[in-house]
């Protein structure tokens, strides 16, 4: 099911853990957690809705191009400036893209759901109009989630790794992580935390990386790009894998959500959720285009 509705965004008062902290957060078919005036509590499958509620992720699908937002209220697409609702209302706390055109997310049902609360990770092969439990439904809520070719890695409270989607192993990190990003590719992991971006090549071991300001969002747009959002607003880009960084010249704004890749003649594209707006820029942040 596809809906058209209104480009109103909820994005206000996050932090460094903001979307990505591992407190609660309740359903789409509860009040609790949801802003007022954020919409009706039926979800995004009303047309009379004027809100997508907090928004966790944005993507550009690369099978077609459209850039995707995970949010309390579901699956949107980006069409023409608009938002177009996909598939059941989901609150998608954490959500990736996998191999194989796949969807990977986490979070919490919505009314009418005939998933567990939460949901655990959960799979889409359909671009979003359905999703079945893959693991850990009724345990796992990963409000930070990535994947590569080989694994899947989330924060639930607990950083965990599984290489088939069913079987898990918990490892350490030094701090937990607001956002989690896997270069394509390589499988190295660049983690957000509030002490620092830390970078792994197997999740098990971490190294810190110096950057310009504390990063909050994170995202890698080939094997050696790395995107980040910082507190300040600024946005930071490295090609060489964080040893060496260029800043925006002024902040973008508060970045709630960030996606990153490469266009057709080599520049990165990044895609940021920004006080209530949808953002492309591919100079760094220097300039910025509304999406939606």
């Amino acid at each position: 099911m596809t809906t058209l509705t209104r480009r109103l965004l909820l994005t206000g008062g996050l932090g460094l853990l903001g979307a990505g902290a591992v407190t609660a957060c309740a359903g789409p078919d509860s009040s609790e957690g949801t802003d007022a005036g954020s919409g009706p509590q039926d979800g995004a499958d009303s047309q009379d809705d004027d809100a997508v509620g907090h928004v966790h992720g944005i993507v550009r699908d690369p099978s077609d191009g459209v850039v995707v937002l995970a949010t309390h209220f579901g699956l949107f697409r980006v069409l023409e400036g608009e938002l177009v609702s996909v598939g059941p209302t989901v609150d998608l706390m954490g959500f990736t893209l996998a191999s194989g055109g796949r969807y990977l997310a986490s979070g919490h049902p919505g009314a009418g759901s005939d998933l567990p609360e939460p949901v655990g990770l959960i799979e889409s092969t359909d671009q979003g109009e359905s999703w079945n439990v893959l693991s850990r439904g009724g345990e796992s809520d990963f409000h930070a989630l990535t994947a590569g070719a080989d694994r899947i890695v989330g924060f639930d409270g607990e950083l965990r790794v599984s290489t088939d989607g069913e079987n898990w192993e918990t490892l350490a990190i030094p701090a937990p992580p607001a956002a989690l990003a896997m270069a394509p590719g390589t499988g190295e992991i660049a983690a957000a935390t509030e002490s620092g971006l830390l970078l792994s090549t197997d999740g098990a071991s971490w190294e810190t990386i110096e950057a310009p300001g504390l990063i909050s969002r994170v995202a890698w747009a080939d094997e050696t790009t790395i995107v980040g959002s910082a507190t300040d607003g600024r946005l930071f880009t490295s090609r060489d894998s964080g040893q060496s960084w260029s800043a925006s010249e002024e902040p973008v704004g508060e970045v709630v959500a960030l996606g990153a890749g490469l266009t057709e003649d080599g520049s990165v594209e990044a895609l940021l959720v920004v006080d209530s707006t949808v953002l492309r820029t591919v100079d760094g942040g220097n300039t910025v285009e509304q999406l939606a």
